[in-house]
């Protein structure tokens, strides 16, 4: 009999045991259930700033290239601009150099002329 007492109190305390560790195991998973959502939370947040700074990124790098793309129309404008007004100071040149020429073919023709006549 006093061998199943003694079995019986064996069991017992290895119950309370069981028990003890069981609430240990118990708020052990609580903290880790906690930790992870710990973890999420500022995986969250971090994937939220990186994705604004992406957009930051993209939305400055869009306003450069606008900004890039004014600045070559500008150019191209005073680019042609400049270029027509070459092609007209060329161009009057080219007209007062053969008025001349034929003034001075005139004069030339003239002066045969003349100096036939003599």
């Amino acid at each position: 009999m006093q061998l199943r007492t003694m079995a019986t109190l064996v069991a017992l305390a290895l119950a309370a045991t069981l028990t003890a560790c069981g609430q240990d195991a118990n708020q052990a998973a609580d903290k880790a259930k906690e930790a992870a959502t710990k973890a999420a939370d500022a995986a969250t947040d971090a994937a939220k700033a990186t994705a604004d700074a992406a957009k930051n990124a993209a939305d400055k790098t869009s306003a450069a290239a606008a900004s890039a793309v004014d600045a070559t129309k500008d150019a191209a404008g005073n680019a042609m601009t400049a270029t027509k007004d070459a092609a007209a100071q060329a161009t009057d040149a080219t007209k007062d150099a053969a008025n001349k020429a034929v003034d001075a073919t005139k004069d030339a023709a003239d002066k045969a002329k003349a100096a036939a006549k003599n």
